[in-house]
């Protein structure tokens, strides 16, 4: 095991530390006693900037050992043949790791799209070009590999399948199928007014038995699950709004449909629109799921992908969450917290490694089709780059699809090929 020397051991190098190490299954230990580092006889290394005689030396970023939330003067450098950051003029890995790994940029920043969400094109990464690279994995190795070119320690890749994992927004449960009263006849006026003849015959066709439901993809969803990927689903449970249109959580016939798909898949809460404002709302969502599962809710996902990360976490948190699967970006396909393996979220407000997993993933359907404009050719291509840096890199390969973005119906027609080749990455694997 090696042993570094530090002047300061704080939870911030802690929890780089335990991603670079833990991570790929080697151990560290740390000391700030120099006595101590001075006469231990094994493999150490000194990441502080004291000096010490025959010890391989980086002097470190203060970002590690700060503990409030300071603007950094942030470049691009490199660091043993790897892009990398520099802070106040300082190349360092394990700060370039825990910035990005943290968002820390994100809690510093005030610009927002219209729904409130931190954009792709506002953040670092974006800007360069690094945000379909793994970077922290990359700066972790570049480290790693550092620290076996002074003999410190011996770094070896050890290949590990991918988890190929596939996860389901249900924003809308159906498009015509059990939407009653006074919504089904404002749904039918607007149709009516618009001339929109196709939704109208669509909607007739269906409420007779006709024809399926265009968004009733659920047997789809079963029988990816068969297959054996573990199928995560995020139901949305909000009261109607604007941005929250699914059926009521009352309806029973709603309620047995999710508990059906609880019977194979892993159902989580989709917090609505407002409850990112409204506390109140999400535990009551929370709360309807639970009622509906007889069991405790522990996956989450924001509805709109909107989240705060220096605000929503900490309410997820308090409410029982364990596992957050939001982080991304609608806007842009690629690593938002540059990795795509499974870590604990630090709360830079209160500077812990906090109870919540966050489950990172690579891209979303209308990532590809709506905001990038990508043709289906052109998804599977970006899809598979995704892939290879998560296979070179490490992680599990998460991606979001919704119940009617995989029937071929209207605007995503011939999109369903998109999913099962993503379904099929890692056959060639095996």
């Amino acid at each position: 095991m090696m042993l570094i020397f530090v002047d300061q051991i704080s939870e911030r190098l802690n929890y780089t530390l335990d991603f670079v190490f833990h991570e790929r299954g080697m151990e560290y230990k740390l000391t700030n006693d120099h006595l101590f580092f001075e006469h231990y006889e094994g493999a150490k290394f000194n990441y502080s900037e004291r000096h010490f005689d025959h010890v391989i030396q980086l002097i470190p970023s203060t970002l590690l050992f700060d503990e409030d939330l300071i603007v950094y003067e942030i470049h691009s450098a490199i660091f043993e043949k790897e892009d990398c950051l520099s802070f106040n003029q300082t190349i360092d890995p394990l700060a370039s790791i825990f910035y990005v790994l943290s968002r820390m940029e994100e809690y510093t920043s005030t610009l927002e799209d219209e729904h409130g969400r931190f954009e792709a094109k506002n953040s670092l990464l974006f800007r360069y070009k690094w945000l379909e690279k793994a970077v922290c994995d990359r700066w972790a190795e570049a480290f790693l590999k550092f620290l076996t070119s002074h003999k410190l320690i011996s770094f070896k890749k050890t290949p590990k399948a991918i988890a190929i994992c596939p996860t389901f927004d249900i924003d809308n449960a159906f498009a015509y199928q059990w939407k009653e009263g006074i919504r089904r006849w404002l749904s039918i006026g607007k149709d009516f007014l618009k001339g929109n003849r196709l939704r109208i015959n669509e909607r007739k066709q269906v409420t007779k038995g006709a024809r399926i439901d265009p968004y009733d993809t659920y047997d789809y969803i079963l029988e990816i699950a068969e297959r054996g990927f573990i199928v995560n689903m995020f139901w949305l449970l909000g009261d109607f709004a604007k941005y929250d249109k699914n059926l009521s959580f009352k309806d029973v016939r709603h309620q047995r449909l999710i508990r059906k798909m609880a019977w194979k898949t892993i159902v989580g809460i989709h917090p609505s629109y407002k409850s990112n404002s409204y506390e109140y709302y999400l535990l009551n969502e929370k709360e309807r799921l639970e009622v509906i599962l007889n069991r405790e809710v522990i996956h989450s996902r924001q509805h709109f992908l909107k989240f705060s990360v220096s605000t929503t976490y900490q309410i997820l948190e308090s409410m029982g969450i364990k596992h957050e699967y939001s982080m991304g970006y609608a806007d842009h396909i690629g690593f938002r917290s540059g990795t795509a393996r499974k870590h604990k979220w630090f709360d830079l407000n209160r500077n812990r490694v906090s109870d919540i997993t966050i489950h990172p993933f690579a891209y979303m359907d209308g990532t590809l089709n709506e905001y990038m404009e990508l043709t289906i050719d052109e998804a599977k291509e970006r899809i598979d780059g995704l892939y290879k840096e998560v296979k070179k890199y490490g992680g599990d390969f998460v991606f979001i699809w919704h119940n009617e973005t995989i029937g071929n119906y209207g605007k995503w027609n011939g999109w369903r090929a998109v999913l099962e080749h993503t379904l099929a990455l890692n056959s060639s694997d095996e």
